[in-house]
């Protein structure tokens, strides 16, 4: 598997996308992902929710990263900037997202590198995200984000039960 590539794609592109895009999200809940969705969970519900997302990505709410593995997506990211008004130096983190048969290759970490850079690119100073993986919360901080804490029983993992919710920050600068 070559080194993935890394880009952001605008709400059209998103649209060509959203197959792949929707695979990916099938596979990451059907892991047991908590990613806001509960199984089973098909393609034609995942295809609605990129379809919204590429409405989002066209009104500039939000910028979509995309990682490829030979041209193909393997994995994604989203940054939201529709926040409260009081909130225009914000960014929040959302739906870090790799197929499982892409993962441990570095594709997380090229993500959220890429997030930052786009992120502080929009004049962006901060970023927040919440995670419910302990492998995730360990990529974020090698990469210097910071833990604030734990809000146990959060949400529930897509084939039932509770999981925890921890919240990071990072400063842009």
């Amino acid at each position: 598997m070559n080194a993935p590539k890394v880009r952001a794609v605008d709400g059209d592109e998103m649209r060509q996308l959203i197959p792949a895009l929707a695979d990916i999200l099938v596979d990451c809940v059907a892991g047991d992902a908590s990613v806001s969705f509960m199984a089973p969970y098909g393609m034609e519900e995942a295809m609605a929710f990129w379809e919204k997302v590429a409405d989002a990505a066209g009104k500039d709410q939000v910028s979509v990263l995309v990682a490829e593995v030979d041209g193909i997506p393997r994995g994604t990211v989203q940054i939201a900037y529709d926040l409260p008004p009081n909130q225009p130096h914000r960014g929040e983190v959302r739906k870090l997202l790799v197929h499982r048969s892409a993962r441990g290759r570095g594709l997380g970490r090229a993500l959220m590198t890429a997030a930052e850079t786009v992120a502080a690119a929009r004049g962006k100073s901060l970023l927040c995200l919440d995670t419910a993986s302990p492998a995730a919360g360990h990529i974020y901080t090698e990469l210097g984000w910071t833990r604030v804490g734990v809000i146990p029983d959060f949400a529930l993992l897509p084939k039932g039960g509770f999981c925890d919710t921890v919240i990071f920050y990072k400063r842009l600068r």
